[in-house]
């Protein structure tokens, strides 16, 4: 008699790349699933499934290379999921909103941003860092997607938020889209702190204050994220800054060490 087979969906060896794959797949629904809040005209929940999307993109990479689940699928996957999640949903969102007012031209503006961001995770799929140059790690080249998809819906987060400061936001969303689409795929520097090594002493204080952004963002979701908008749009020119003069260093470091070879 043949002893009973159990099934299985993936092999033992491979159960550990199945979470970081539903992460991922979590994030498409919850962009997708944005879209149809957006039709519907329920714009706050749009705008909230986007941040949970964005929340699950940047957990489903760490969680991978934290129990050695990364693979060449994940990856397209991953890139795939940016490109609705991020490259459609807010933009479809935004044109729902306000976009739509201007007829072609709000139309030709959500496609620009959508072909700017393909544009973007196509790039950063073929980028490669040589070794000599890790600290390139703590870089992006352009905005990433995640925070372009945030950033084209700051618009939105003003009317949404409890802010009361008297402008006409409305006006500068056709412009303003366009500006974060050409971040996109710019090759200014942005801060990843992918690499950024945390001391056991600080913690404690980096529990802490993900614990406050977390109450922040649960009871005041929109003001929350306007603020952050602002301060990563301010964060942008400091990372240039701060890229340059790694530059410098790695060049003067290089410079010399071909000077001692001749030596």
């Amino acid at each position: 008699m043949e002893p009973n087979k159990k099934f299985k969906l993936v092999s033992a060896k491979k159960t550990r790349y199945l979470l970081p794959n539903i992460l991922t797949l979590g994030g498409v629904c919850l962009g997708i699933s944005s879209i149809k809040f957006s039709i519907d005209g329920n714009f706050s929940l749009a705008v909230t499934l986007i941040l949970l999307a964005a929340i699950l993109d940047a957990l489903d990479g760490r969680v991978a290379r934290l129990i050695k689940g990364t693979s060449d699928f994940g990856k397209e996957l991953d890139s795939l999921t940016d490109f609705v999640s991020f490259g459609i949903a807010p933009v479809l969102i935004l044109y729902f909103w306000e976009l739509n007012t201007y007829g072609k031209f709000g139309w030709a503006i959500a496609l620009i941003y959508s072909v700017c961001c393909v544009l973007r995770l196509a790039r950063f799929n073929l980028t490669k860092i040589e070794s000599d140059q890790s600290w390139k790690n703590n870089f992006f080249e352009g905005v990433p997607s995640p925070a372009g998809g945030l950033l084209i819906l700051t618009p939105l987060i003003y009317e949404l938020s409890g802010f009361a400061l008297n402008l006409d936001i409305k006006n500068f969303t056709p412009f303003f889209t366009i500006l974060i689409a050409l971040l996109l795929v710019s090759k200014i520097p942005t801060l990843s702190l992918k690499k950024i090594s945390i001391s056991s002493k600080t913690t404690i204080f980096l529990l802490l204050s993900a614990g406050v952004i977390f109450i922040a963002l649960l009871f005041y979701t929109f003001e929350t994220l306007l603020i952050f908008s602002v301060i990563y749009l301010i964060s942008i020119p400091i990372s240039f800054i701060i890229y340059k003069n790694q530059e410098k260093k790695y060049a003067t470091k290089v410079s010399d060490d071909d000077h001692e070879d001749i030596l």
